[in-house]
C-alpha cells in the first residue's frame, strides 16, 4: 500500500484538505487492511489503497458525527443536515471497496451487532 496515495484518495473522498489531525484515521485503516491481507496477497495492489482510504473515511465521519451535533426532532429524528446522508454515501463507498478487494482480504471479520429488547 503506498502512504501517499492513501492520503491522496482520502483527500478525495472526504472533501477535505489533508491536516495532520487526519492521520491517525489513515494509520488504523492501513493497520487494520493490512491485517486483513490474505497470505499471498499483492500488499501493492492498487485497489488496497482506495479501501484504505475508503475505511479512513468512514471512520472519521463516524467520529465526526459522535461530537453529536445533530438536531434531534421530538420523534426522535435528525432534522436536516448532510451528516447522515454523507455517513450512508462513505459506508457504500467501503462496501464497494470491500468489495473490489475480496480476493485479497480476508472477508471473516465482519461483526453482526443487536441491541437488545428491554421493554420486556
Amino acid at each position: 500500500m503506498n502512504s501517499e496515495n492513501v492520503k491522496s484518495l482520502f483527500t478525495l473522498f472526504s472533501g477535505e484538505e489533508y491536516k495532520d489531525t487526519f492521520a491517525p484515521f489513515l494509520e488504523v485503516s492501513t493497520a487494520q487492511v493490512q491485517g486483513m491481507l490474505l497470505d499471498g496477497a499483492d500488499k501493492d495492489d492498487s485497489r488496497l489503497d482506495f479501501l484504505c482510504a475508503a475505511l479512513a473515511n468512514y471512520r472519521y465521519r463516524m467520529a465526526e458525527l459522535s461530537t453529536d451535533r445533530s438536531e434531534y426532532t421530538y420523534g426522535g429524528k435528525m432534522s436536516g443536515g448532510s451528516d447522515g446522508r454523507l455517513l450512508s454515501f462513505s459506508e457504500g463507498l467501503l462496501k464497494d471497496y470491500y468489495h473490489l478487494c475480496r480476493d485479497l482480504i480476508n472477508g471473516s471479520d465482519f461483526v453482526f451487532m443487536t441491541v437488545p429488547n428491554t421493554t420486556e
